[in-house]
């Protein structure tokens, strides 16, 4: 048996995990918890206007799936992220931090603030409701099967 199959696994896997659907997750979320704060009245770089759409919520998906690298399904990840935001595991990565590059003011410290006034049963309840939003994504479109080349 050659280490070429095993390569082709992990790969395959890491490829996977890459195609992870979040569109509309963050809609789910605020669904689910609807007077979760939004933060979202930050101001484009590109229109002038608030970026309604960039709420607390995609940040903290993009953060965690994009900058972390972290699973979207389980809920251990995402209890991991809210402790970054909670400095339990270390500095955030600010430059890197979802709407630095795209919003005039970067969000980081308002939406750590948000997460810090947060209880545990709010934080318990938006660690589910992440969970229960990219489950119900996976099951509408599904992940395409790896190539086999």
């Amino acid at each position: 048996m050659s280490g070429d199959g095993a390569v082709g696994w992990h790969s395959s896997s890491a490829i996977a995990q890459s195609i992870v659907r979040s569109e509309g997750v963050w809609r789910t979320v605020y669904e689910q918890l609807p007077d979760f704060p939004r933060e979202n009245q930050y101001i484009s770089k590109e229109t002038g206007k608030a970026a309604t759409e960039d709420t607390l919520v995609s940040r903290l998906i993009r953060y965690h799936l994009y900058v972390k690298g972290r699973p979207a399904f389980y809920r251990l990840d995402w209890k991991l992220t809210l402790a970054d935001y909670l400095g339990l595991t270390g500095a955030l990565e600010v430059g890197e931090y979802p709407g630095a590059n795209k919003l005039k003011k970067n969000p980081v410290e308002g939406d750590v603030a948000a997460i810090r006034k947060l209880n545990r049963a709010q934080r318990d309840a938006l660690v589910q409701a992440l969970v229960n939003g990219f489950s119900t994504q996976s099951r509408r479109s599904p992940l395409p099967a790896p190539s086999s080349n």
